[in-house]
């Protein structure tokens, strides 16, 4: 028995071709029909009927679309879809222990409100989309409204459904590389994969491989507008800068007051103190140019990873009606690179061993009398320099399951998968905060430098190994007080998923107008997160930056579900009226038991024109990290309104995160209204909108440190998400913030989804015209409404339009295609006084071409052309090209 499957076979991932089959993206989850008349039965539903409309539009991304842009993987090819937001990629997390992972994000809700499936089941590593062979891509299904009663938790925004060729035969290989027009951002990627019928074509095997190299982009210093943020102007407004600076930082050590206040006096590289260089402009904290330093400075425009992935299956026919299976697949990723330098602000008392007698002569000059603050960034220890960051995430996963017909329509199949990822990684070069307290407070004694705690012979509170550090200066730490004052973390922990699942779907009777469908089945999770490692320093909260903790937890899940569509009305050719409905009841161990439930229905009218409306219950239950998560650390800039005469002060913060055992799910309600038309006299053109209607309570977040910092300030100070956040520091400054997850929130977001295609025969080949439009009528959180709040370093950044544009020649020799990429502008900000707040909107100009000579296909792409500017930007941007003009190709060999 083999299952329903598509001629269109998806390029390997490293040698994604220009190639346009016709597919065209917004459709209901109905059958589509290629020119040859195979099939594909898209998976919108649990019924999957031939010439099934379900009433949830799918998203069908084909051929075209995983070639388009030669992107490097499956998730960033998504977030060219303008139903997706880049959330977490290599360019949005490049100070991010994520670093490197790539997610779905539908409607820009966050990842955890996309549900993943590979081949319509879960698998461990679908917060990764890297974990998925791509070069056994078919295709990918979209399905764009809440589906949880047909899917199970996580289904809020939509879902993902993955789908492999399984029934692929022969070989292809592949080889591609890539630069930008810097000169850096280098990918270099090869595949191969082999299929092959056997046991009288009973059976089938499949296996592949791919190998992918990105170095990442790590100097911010070539690209404009990324070297950028906020300045506070003596009227206390803001204003977007680029190359704005802290007075109270200096990678040779700034010299403040022990408040806090710049003396504008600092050590040079050489250990001299001058002047502080300052910039075009100085107010307060920070300086627009000259010689100061920023963090962000250092941070990678897009991290680098090495990436492998194999990946087999094999299939056999046991009769004709029975089919078995069982998938293999293995993943690496692995990265080590410069993160960002500590910046640390230390008391130097006037008989430091280190202050010359020049020194102190012109520190009485300046006005400083006294113990002093020495705000250093310290971007030069040891051979590291600064911080670095290297991980190993190492996923397996193997599954079996069958899948069978019997009867008059009746089918069923049953799966059992098991998953584990082992994540071993750690921030090296971070200071040991006693040991270079005690190191930078040292003394003279006969001349020697010596630390302060061993100078007092009548004291037991020493450390005999303790190494005098001098910071004055760049480059004059010594490797010794290095290796005594600096260490790392180190974290190893596994996350385990097994899934099992069986259904039963078929047609018991019938109505009227045709017969009635239905699905029934049942799910089972078992989720655990086990933590095998954690350096002694973390435990002991020694570490200067990041102290990793341990996160082990486990809960399980019970589902049972049934879906039904039942014809009402059947008019040959006239009209054509079904209404379908689902419930699905969920069992956790840590929250008990949940509803949740769909009902909709389609309405086809004289075979051109489908409308459907759909409305439905979805549930997110909380993850293990929010459930059992010990603790998170981050740093940020924060402005704080409690404090200053024009009631914002900026202060760098360390924020703490963590779990909590008494979440509950969130609950959504869903109300998606549309249709789509393909009028019979235009062949080729098909047309498609749909409104989009998603209300979520109970939501499980944690809200940016500014966007707190701003609710607890308007509210009553008893209010308890505000209560016990902050930590001051003796200065009144702002030292930490502990902000963890809580079920505190209401998401409700209104939209349209917008397509137009058309496909026409030119010569000895075809002609394709699509676009695909989003546009955002709010997105409120709270009530508050930031949608068209585009800054990177805002929460749910979405622009209120985003479209794609594409067209595309293409025959059995040569493909071209020209694709137009627009996002809208809007605010940087929704809150904070920007006075030059408004961002201008961006296109984007992509490039392919193929040839084929032979078995070989030569390919080539440009992605942003123009090489067009991202915004003013401090960190980095979900919704902007951040990296500019992108060049890559290769060749492909197929047989």
């Amino acid at each position: 028995m083999k299952v329903v499957h598509s001629c269109w076979y998806a390029s390997t991932a490293l040698s994604m071709l220009v190639g346009f089959s016709p597919v065209f993206a917004q459709t209901t989850a109905e059958t589509v029909e290629a020119e040859t008349g195979d099939e594909i039965v898209v998976t919108g539903s649990r019924i999957q009927r031939s010439g099934f409309d379900a009433p949830t539009p799918t998203i069908v991304i084909g051929e075209a679309e995983l070639a388009l842009g030669n992107r490097p993987s499956i998730a960033q090819v998504l977030n060219d879809a303008p139903q997706f937001r880049a959330t977490v990629t290599p360019t949005t997390t490049p100070g991010s222990t994520l670093s490197g992972v790539s997610t779905a994000d539908m409607r820009g809700l966050g990842q955890a409100r996309t549900l993943t499936l590979l081949n319509g089941h879960r698998f461990v590593g679908a917060n990764d989309l890297n974990i998925v062979p791509q070069s056994l891509v078919q295709r990918i299904d979209v399905v764009t409204g809440g589906a949880s009663a047909a899917w199970g938790s996580g289904a809020v925004a939509g879902v993902v459904n993955i789908i492999l060729d399984d029934d692929f035969t022969g070989w292809r290989m592949g080889a591609q590389t890539g630069i930008s027009s810097r000169g850096d951002g280098a990918r270099n990627g090869a595949d191969i994969a082999w299929g092959t019928d056997f046991g009288g074509a009973r059976g089938h095997f499949m296996v592949a491989a791919e190998y992918m190299n990105e170095k990442g982009a790590l100097s911010r210093d070539d690209r404009p507008n990324l070297l950028s943020g906020l300045f506070q102007r003596p009227d206390g407004k803001l204003e977007l800068v680029n190359d704005p600076n802290s007075t109270q930082l200096y990678n040779g050590g700034s010299i403040l007051t022990t408040s806090g206040v710049p003396y504008n006096l600092v050590f040079n590289r050489d250990g001299n103190i001058g002047a502080f260089p300052l910039g075009s402009v100085s107010q307060g904290a920070t300086t627009v140019g000259g010689g100061g330093q920023s963090i962000f400075d250092y941070v990678a425009v897009s991290t680098p990873y090495e990436r492998v992935n194999v990946f087999s299956r094999a299939s056999y026919d046991l009769t004709d009606s029975l089919e078995v299976w069982a998938n293999f697949g293995y993943h690496r990723m692995s990265a080590n690179y410069s993160f960002f330098p500590e910046t640390p602000a230390v008391v130097i008392m006037p008989d430091n061993a280190f202050l010359t007698q020049t020194n102190r002569e012109q520190l009485m000059a300046g006005g400083v009398n006294g113990p002093f603050l020495l705000g250093r960034v310290l971007d030069d220890v040891g051979a590291e320099k600064v911080m670095t960051f290297n991980y190993k995430r190492r996923n397996l996963e193997g599954a079996i399951g069958f899948n069978g017909t019997f009867g008059e329509g009746w089918s069923y199949d049953a799966y059992y998968n098991h998953g584990e990822i082992r994540l071993n990684q750690g921030l090296n070069n971070q200071r040991i905060k006693s040991r270079f307290n005690n190191g930078v407070d040292s003394v003279l004694v006969g001349n020697t430098p010596t630390c302060r705690i061993n100078a007092d012979a009548t004291t037991s509170n020493d450390d005999p190994n303790c190494v005098p550090i001098n910071l004055f200066g760049n480059g004059s730490i010594s490797d010794s007080a290095a290796a005594y004052a600096f260490g790392g973390s180190h974290l190893i922990y596994t996350i385990k998923l097994d899934a099992a699942g069986a259904s039963l779907s078929g047609q018991p009777l019938s109505t009227w107008a045709g017969p009635v469908d239905i699905a029934v089945g049942t799910d089972f999770r078992w989720e655990k997160q086990s933590t095998q490692y954690v350096d002694p320093l973390s435990l002991a909260n020694a570490l200067g930056t990041l102290n990793s903790s341990a996160t082990s937890g486990s809960f399980n899940v019970k589902e049972v579900f049934a879906e039904a569509n039942v014809p009402l009305l059947d008019i040959i050719d006239a009209l054509k009226f079904e209404v379908n409905g689902a419930a699905r009841y969920s069992d956790y161990s840590t929250s008990g038991g949940i509803w949740s439930w769909k009902a909709g229905s389609t309405l086809r009218v004289v075979n051109d024109l489908l409308l459907r409306a759909v409305y439905s219950r979805d549930i997110r239950s909380p993850s293990i990290t929010e459930y059992f998560l010990n603790r998170s650390t981050g740093i940020g800039t924060v402005f704080d309104p409690f404090q200053g005469p024009n009631g914002l002060v900026q202060n760098n913060v360390v924020v703490y995160g963590g779990g909590n055992i008494n979440l509950t799910p969130e609950i959504s309600h869903t109300l998606t209204l549309g249709g789509s038309y393909s009028p019979e006299y235009v062949k080729g053109l098909r047309l498609s909108v749909d409104y989009y209607d998603i209300d979520i309570d109970n939501v499980i977040t944690t809200v940016t440190s500014n966007d707190l910092l701003q609710k607890c300030f308007a509210s009553d100070p008893t209010d308890p998400t505000c209560k016990g956040i902050i930590t001051r520091e003796a200065n009144g400054t702002i030292g930490t913030i502990t902000n963890g997850f809580r079920n505190l929130a209401n998401y409700r977001t209104k939209g349209l989804d917008i397509e137009a295609s058309y496909r026409v025969a030119v010569g000895d080949g075809s002609l394709t015209f699509r676009a695909l439009a989003n546009h955002v009528f709010n997105l409120k959180i709270d009530g508050t409404d930031v949608s068209g709040v585009v800054g990177g370093d805002t929460a749910f950044s979405t622009p209120k339009w985003r479209g794609t544009g594409t067209i595309a020649f293409d025959n059995d020799k040569f493909g071209a295609n020209v694709r137009v990429r627009y996002v809208a502008g809007g605010d940087h900000s929704g809150t904070l006084p920007i006075i030059n707040n408004r961002v201008s909107s961006r296109t984007y100009i992509d490039l392919g071409a193929k040839f084929k000579v032979g078995p070989f296909t030569l390919f080539g792409n440009v992605n942003n052309v123009f090489d067009r500017d991202p915004p003013l930007t401090q960190y980095t941007n979900p919704n902007y090209d951040v990296i500019g003009r992108y060049i890559s190709g290769g060749v492909k060999l197929s047989f």
